[in-house]
């Protein structure tokens, strides 16, 4: 495989160091026009504020000048960054034109435009420039109603993860294994000449998704995704590997039909229970406050789940158990088998991760918060891409006499470390093996959709909470476990029973507020 790669520029890099993984080269460069905007714009105002507003200074005119062109690169910057069509972009490039024309006759009417008359006329042509950005951003996508499609040969190093190779590299190289094999026939009078590779018309993609696993794909030039790999690896080498072994593999391999009797998957332990075999109820209640609310109810009394919060109507709160019914049996929960990375949400409501073992000892965390749960994430990207290179961790004494670690990234930011101290520098570098063996494969949980969170509330008792990968919270376990087994077990029941329970309304019934306390079974 090839490994030729063009060097991604400062701009490029700093992105990725700094923000996040960018999937296009606009995505990048549109950023950093709207930043040159707000530079500009700042430094338009303070021109202005400097000068003498009562005559027409040179400083006020380019203030006012630089503050009109960076609102021009504020509305173009985003044009970049969208996956417009070629007919959007070029409509609002023509019109971020159109407004510079109009700046640069305010530079040659200012001051004496007014009583020239070229005010309105000047004005009229910035305005026709925005306009035209506006028309371009977001009339044209809604009238055409297509996206662009990326192009197939499209090569930038930030367009596509690292490990992206073309289908048509593969046949440069079947190509000169052909002449190679060619040139070794050259005594045999009767040897036939080799074929040359055809043209791809598909090229392999390597990825990672969602969870984390590097797959591959194969997609034609259509969009068609042809073949993948199907499972996931723990390491974009290990995914290039695959790759290859199918490249060596595929063209001479037969096709055999074969009748083959597949027996039936083991069903999971937290399966859903078939339509009429719920052990659980969805119970709909007006409460003291005039609230609707719900709850699910094991048949042995116990309440398994409730909604968290009050709804204003019978509809709103039918509709949010639908919403539970919906999701719950796909959500996922993090599994420590037996390291995973958690993401959780702190006290000071700020996201953060650690790296913890099924023995319940944290290995690793990032020792600073982040505003989103997607920061979160990619910094447990990021953990995953550094650890591997063992000079990216730093032991060190600290003021207490305790040796620590800490990962730091190609860019001198501390992207994590061990959370404590140790009472050797032998401590220290033996917690640094662990993370680095462990870190690679640490499971993450997957939001895709929902997923359970299991926390541990203020009282030291462990909760479960479904989220939807919006935030909003669907549902929660109503009560704490005395261990992380406990909740797990409780979430699990509620992914058996919830999808197929049924729906009581206890106003209708006469039962509201009527509870039962048992063990589930």
């Amino acid at each position: 495989m090839s490994n030729e790669r063009s060097s991604p520029d400062a701009m490029v890099q700093w992105y990725r160091d700094r923000i996040a993984e960018p999937t296009t080269s606009d995505e990048v460069y549109g950023y950093w026009v709207f930043v040159f905007g707000i530079l500009l714009g700042i430094l338009g105002i303070l021109l202005f504020l400097t000068s003498d507003v009562t005559t027409a200074t040179t400083p006020g005119k380019a203030g006012i000048a630089l503050a009109a062109i960076s609102l021009v690169l504020l509305m173009i910057g985003p044009v970049i960054r969208l996956p417009l069509q070629r007919t959007a972009n070029l409509v609002s490039y023509a019109g971020g034109l159109v407004a510079l024309l109009g700046v640069a006759g305010f530079l040659v009417a200012y001051p004496g435009w007014r009583d020239s008359g070229l005010a309105v006329p000047v004005i009229s042509v910035f305005a026709l420039g925005l306009v035209l950005v506006a028309v371009g951003a977001a009339l044209i996508p809604v009238v055409g109603g297509t996206r662009r499609v990326p192009e197939a040969d499209a090569e930038a190093a930030v367009a596509e993860p690292d490990g992206f190779e073309t289908a048509a590299d593969s046949a440069e190289d079947a190509g000169t294994g052909a002449t190679a094999a060619a040139a070794e026939s050259d005594g045999e009078p009767d040897a036939e000449p080799v074929a040359e590779a055809p043209e791809s018309k598909a090229r392999f993609e390597v990825f990672a998704d969602r969870g984390g696993k590097w797959r591959w794909r194969l997609r034609h030039r259509n969009g068609n995704i042809i073949a993948d790999s199907a499972q996931g690896y723990s390491s974009r080498q290990k995914a290039e590997q695959g790759l290859e072994s199918v490249r060596t593999n595929a063209p001479g391999a037969p096709a055999i039909r074969e009748e083959v009797e597949v027996e039936p998957e083991e069903e999971p332990a937290d399966a859903p229970y078939p339509s009429g075999e719920s052990q659980g109820t969805f119970e709909v209640y007006e409460d003291a406050a005039d609230e609707y609310r719900w709850r699910l109810v094991h048949r042995n009394g116990n309440i398994v789940a409730d909604g968290g919060e009050g709804y204003a109507d019978r509809d709103a709160v039918e509709e949010a158990v639908e919403r539970v019914r919906g999701y719950v049996g796909d959500a996922d929960y993090l599994r420590i088998d037996p390291t995973a990375f958690e993401v959780y949400r702190d006290a000071a409501d700020e996201w953060r991760w650690r790296l913890i073992h099924r023995n319940g000892e944290i290995l690793a965390d990032g020792g600073e918060g982040y505003a989103s749960r997607t920061n979160a994430q990619d910094g447990v990207e990021r953990v995953r891409e550094t650890a591997a290179d063992e000079d990216a961790f730093e032991i060190f004494e600290d003021s207490a006499g305790e040796y620590r670690w800490r990962l730091v990234a190609s860019n001198d930011e501390i992207i994590a470390d061990g959370g404590q101290g140790f009472a050797s520098e032998r401590g220290a570098r033996d917690s640094v093996e662990r993370v680095r063996e462990y870190a690679d494969e640490a499971s993450a949980l997957d939001y895709r959709d929902a997923a359970f969170e299991i926390f541990e509330d203020n009282a030291g008792e462990y909760r479960w909470r479904l989220r939807h990968e919006n935030g909003q919270i669907l549902g929660d376990s109503g009560e704490g476990y005395a261990s992380r087994t406990g909740a797990i077990e409780g979430l699990r029941s509620v992914k058996r029973n919830a999808p197929n329970a049924d729906l009581t309304d206890l106003d209708a019934t006469g039962e509201a507020g009527e509870d039962s306390d048992g063990d589930e079974e």
